[in-house]
C-alpha cells in the first residue's frame, strides 16, 4: 500500500481510536517478546494543541531537534538554507509533517511567518511542536495544519536552537522517529510507530465497525451500551 493510500484511510479515523489501536497492537506485539509493561509507551503528545481547529493532520514525520543555544553550537552548525531547520523543512513533501522537538519550552518560538514559508512552498501537510509558533495569524494563511503548545511574539533564543534534522526526537513527551505516522485532530496528536502502521490501521477500521454495531444494538433494544460495550462482546465480534 502506498503512502497516499495509507494517509487517505487514516483520515477517516479519529485520534482517540488510533491511540487505542496503537496501545492494543503494541501490547499484543510485545507481551511475549519483552514484558507485560511493554505496549504502554507514550504515543499521545501532551500539551500540543490544534491551532487550526477543525482541520485533521495526517502525514509521515520529518523531524527537527532543538537544543539550548550555545556559542560553539551556533558557530558549528551550517547557517541559512543549509541549517538543520531548513534541511528538515526542505525534506518535506505533501505526505509529510514536520515535527519539532522544543524540549517542551511552551513559550519558545520554533519559527514563524518567513521560515514556515518553506513548508508552504513544499506543500507540507503541517507542523507539530511542543514549543510555540511565532506570527501564528500569518502562518495560518499558508493553510497547512498547525499543532503547537502555544503562540508567541518572542524568538527562540535564549531557549532553543535548531540542532539536527531527521533524527529520533521527543515531542510532547512522545518519541517520534522519521517515517512514523502523525495524526492530529481537535483532541490532540498521536504517533503511530512506523513498524505497526498497517496493523494499527486494520485494528482501528475493525474497531470502528464493532463500535457502530454496539451502538446500533443499544439503540435498537433501548438498553445501556454497557450490555455490549465490554471485552466479552468484543471477543464474540472478533471470532
Amino acid at each position: 500500500m502506498n503512502n497516499l493510500k495509507i494517509i487517505e484511510r487514516y483520515r477517516k479515523l479519529d485520534s482517540a481510536t488510533i491511540f487505542g489501536g496503537v496501545r492494543a497492537v503494541l501490547i499484543t506485539k510485545t507481551k511475549d517478546e519483552y514484558n507485560t509493561a511493554s505496549g504502554y509507551e507514550k504515543t499521545f503528545m501532551k500539551g500540543v494543541n490544534n491551532q487550526t481547529p477543525g482541520k485533521v493532520l495526517v502525514g509521515f514525520a520529518r523531524t527537527l531537534r532543538m537544543v539550548p543555544p550555545r556559542l560553539d553550537i551556533i558557530n558549528d552548525k551550517p547557517a541559512s538554507e543549509n541549517s538543520p531547520e531548513f534541511e528538515a523543512m526542505s525534506s518535506c513533501t505533501e505526505e509529510n509533517v514536520l515535527v519539532i522537538d522544543a524540549m517542551r519550552f511552551h513559550h519558545a518560538s520554533v519559527g514563524g511567518d518567513v521560515k514556515f514559508l518553506n513548508l508552504y512552498m513544499n506543500k507540507a501537510e503541517g507542523v507539530v511542536t511542543d514549543g510555540a509558533i511565532r506570527d501564528l495569524n500569518e502562518v495560518k494563511k499558508y493553510n497547512f495544519k498547525i499543532f503547537s503548545a502555544g503562540r508567541t511574539g518572542s524568538i527562540g533564543i535564549p531557549d532553543v536552537w535548531p540542532y539536527e534534522a531527521n533524527v529520533t526526537i521527543s515531542c510532547g513527551e512522545a518519541v517520534v522517529r522519521p517515517e512514523d505516522l502523525i495524526v492530529g485532530d481537535d483532541d490532540g496528536v498521536v504517533v503511530v510507530p512506523n513498524f505497526i502502521i498497517i496493523d494499527v490501521l486494520n485494528w482501528c477500521e475493525k474497531h470502528q465497525k464493532d463500535e457502530k454495531t454496539i451502538k446500533d444494538l443499544a439503540l435498537k433494544e433501548n438498553v445501556s451500551p454497557g450490555k455490549y460495550y465490554n471485552p466479552e462482546f468484543f471477543k464474540k465480534l472478533n471470532k
